[in-house]
């Protein structure tokens, strides 16, 4: 018998057609993620699956999962994974830790120009069928002259620096490890304290994975400590920043806008994650702008995020080091067995 995989979400058809080369494939190809009791039911006696952002996987659900070698996840912040748990029941655990990268760097532009230049709003108004020419409206801000402050340098924060070091745009960042001397002089960079940045920058932009220090880091008081009418938008995790504090920020007039590409209701790990966003900030039409968390979806990266997590899958079947691997499991009697 060929080893059984179960895709969790939806695939491109030559990502199963690749799978199938070693094994039986348990597709879901519908736009939804399936309930945890479904989840199961498939993942039961299979020997992989392959993972991706809505699915949290946790020591219960492996105890329940015996014969799993490998959860090969189509991703690269895996909080709602509990590699250790993988490491202790002999499952390797693997990411896709690179791909991400740039098309979230262009998502959080677009998101700052839309927001910024009331990009959305101009749309709405041209469909309404009102449109009769130009007129002194929607005036927004521009960026050139003006100061944006980056929390984060890893990857995308460097890729964002990097683009928009062509903006005239005085660059800040903060991070508690500095830049190479060489790229702070190339894209523009200073490096100062996060609260200098808050209070200092037209547009903030986080760019941070998700950790309990991290968690609300834009909180009621960060926002009251932000420049007034400044920007934020938030393409990294949602939790980073207090949506209802935002909300407050917004109507009070201290922000002038909110752009977001991630959403509190989307931390899969937060047992008290809110069920929805927040109505008030959904009703404000006018000084906010969302996109369904669009930051890899460009066509060529995901499908090549699919193909490295199937090729990691693979490669666990066929007795070899997943190349996505970040653990190396134990081994264990069923590891051994399956083997």
């Amino acid at each position: 018998m060929k080893p059984k995989v179960v895709v969790t979400h939806r695939v491109h058809p030559e990502i199963i057609a690749l799978l199938e080369t070693v094994a039986d494939v348990v597709p879901n190809q519908t736009q939804y993620t399936l309930p945890r009791a479904e989840l199961l039911a498939r993942a039961r006696d299979a020997d992989a699956l392959m993972a991706f952002m809505p699915d949290s996987i946790d020591d219960a659900f492996l105890a329940a999962c015996p014969r799993l070698r490998i959860v090969g996840a189509a991703l690269k912040g895996y909080d709602n994974f509990d590699v250790a748990a993988c490491t202790r029941r002999g499952v390797w655990f693997s990411i896709v830790p690179d791909l991400l990268t740039v098309p979230t760097a262009e998502l959080t532009i677009g998101l700052l120009i839309a927001l910024t230049r009331h990009m959305l709003e101009g749309d709405r108004r041209i469909r309404s069928g009102g449109f009769q020419g130009w007129r002194p409206v929607l005036y927004g801000d521009g960026l050139a002259g003006r100061t944006l402050g980056l929390i984060g340098m890893g990857a995308v924060g460097r890729a964002i620096a990097r683009r928009l070091s062509g903006f005239d745009l005085r660059l800040l960042y903060c991070d508690p490890a500095p830049l190479d001397p060489h790229h702070e002089q190339a894209w523009g960079l200073e490096r100062v304290s996060l609260d200098m940045l808050l209070k200092s920058s037209d547009f903030v932009v986080p760019m941070l994975p998700m950790t309990p220090d991290t968690f609300h880091l834009l909180d009621a008081r960060a926002l009251a400590a932000m420049k007034p009418g400044a920007w934020l938008v938030n393409a990294c995790r949602g939790s980073v920043v207090d949506e209802n504090a935002v909300v407050d920020a917004l109507r009070d007039g201290r922000l002038a806008g909110y752009a977001a590409d991630v959403f509190e209701m989307e931390e899969w790990t937060r047992h008290d994650r809110p069920a929805s966003i927040p109505r008030a900030l959904l009703d404000n039409a006018a000084q906010t702008f969302f996109t369904p968390h669009l930051g890899s979806a460009v066509r060529e990266v995901r499908l090549e995020i699919e193909r490295q997590a199937a090729q990691n899958i693979v490669q666990a079947l066929l007795g070899q080091r997943p190349a996505g691997a970040i653990n190396t499991p134990m081994a264990t009697d069923a590891a051994a067995a399956a083997c």
